[in-house]
């Protein structure tokens, strides 16, 4: 595990919002995006003490638009084997 707990969804699960960054059907990247950046958000907030609630926003998207078996695989990936740049 990589050290960092995914809150469990609560409640109704919104589709995520649109981004401009991204406007082709393919939301591939947008998914992976968001995983990139719901990790460094976490781990900043809990290095500065503060609630992590402001990252659920990236959690939420990214298990909006991310396959469950992507989702799976990268949280089982050990620290510093991450093919992203945290």
């Amino acid at each position: 595990m990589l050290g960092i707990d995914c809150p469990k969804p609560k409640g109704r699960w919104p589709t995520a919002p649109f981004d401009p960054r991204f406007p082709k059907q393919n939301q591939t990247r947008n998914c992976y995006q968001n995983l990139l950046d719901y990790r460094p958000c976490v781990k900043r907030m809990r290095r500065r003490g503060k609630s992590t609630q402001p990252c659920e926003y990236y959690f939420r998207v990214f298990h909006a638009l991310c396959p469950m078996s992507w989702v799976q695989r990268w949280t089982e990936i050990k620290d510093g084997t991450f093919a992203g740049k945290i």
